[in-house]
């Protein structure tokens, strides 16, 4: 079956970006000029998906306004004859069907993904974390797809990572298949030291199978007393297997301040406006470090 449907878990408090994520939610902070989580919708309809779930919490309101129409901006940008923004503009209420609901708790993406249930029904979906962007020429959203669509079996997108950030991740056991395919047989969130299986660890992409819906209700709360949605993967893992997909493109992890400042640098390195602005500005700086 045809993956249709994504999830993008966006209920996060961003206590790691903070004080900004104080009134702001961290999937709306800016990259360049569009907030973050705009790249991961746009990721999701790339990849041939329209009907998008994001799970949100207390304050985040500002994620509907945003994919929401805007009669009166759009009313001004026609009056000042301004077509680029205004179907600019236009694009981001058009792009997809988003639906919404909130997690009404901090217990966890196991939870917030269960918020999803009714929204999925009996299909394959995406999962989509909200602090991670991903840019590839190939979004990697479909990436995941293609290969549910030939293993039909849930698939996470893994990247190698440093010994030290596997503990703060989650680490897999895993056995080449062929190319970046893996076959992933067992899984820990946040491993010890003695814990770590590989230095392999999901980082912001899954496709999941509708049956992760009744291990979650039967998963006991993991990690920091919330329900992890890797402890319910680790199940499906150990019963049919997963495939994990050394995915092909450049993450930044937009919880953190630095993986922020990564992205706004290396996008605006690309961005029409302007790039070469920015490229002499940086080589001027680079001149006084």
């Amino acid at each position: 079956m045809k993956v249709k449907k994504a999830v993008i878990a966006a209920a996060g408090l961003g206590t790691r970006v903070l004080p900004a994520s104080k009134a702001v939610p961290k999937e709306m902070l800016n990259i360049v000029d569009k907030p973050a989580i705009q790249y991961i919708v746009e990721e999701v309809v790339s990849s041939g998906i329209e009907e998008i779930m994001i799970v949100t919490s207390r304050g985040k309101t500002t994620i509907e306004d945003h994919f929401d129409k805007s009669p009166e901006l759009e009313n001004v940008l026609l009056k000042k004859e301004d077509s680029t923004k205004y179907d600019q503009i236009l694009k981001i209420s058009d792009m997809a069907n988003i639906y919404y609901i909130r997690q009404k708790e901090a217990r966890g993406l196991g939870d917030a993904i269960l918020c999803a249930k009714s929204f999925v029904g009996n299909e394959p979906f995406a999962v989509l974390y909200g602090d991670d962007i991903i840019k590839s020429s190939n979004p990697v959203c479909k990436q995941l797809c293609d290969t549910y669509d030939e293993f039909g079996l849930g698939v996470v997108g893994i990247k190698e990572v440093t010994r030290e950030q596997i503990k703060k991740y989650s680490s897999m056991k895993v056995d080449f298949v062929r190319d970046n395919l893996f076959k992933i047989t067992d899984m820990i969130e946040k491993p010890n030291d003695d814990q770590i299986l590989s230095l392999y660890s999901i980082l912001g992409r899954c496709v999941l199978p509708p049956e992760i819906f009744s291990i979650l209700e039967d998963t006991s709360l993991g990690y920091g007393g919330e329900l992890q949605l890797t402890d319910a993967m680790k199940k499906l893992a150990q019963i049919n297997g997963m495939i994990g997909v050394d995915f092909i493109g450049t993450r930044y992890d937009m919880g953190n301040k630095l993986g922020i400042m990564y992205a706004n640098v290396e996008f605006a390195l690309e961005h029409d406006e302007i790039s070469e602005d920015f490229k002499a500005y940086l080589k001027n700086i680079v001149k006084n470090l």
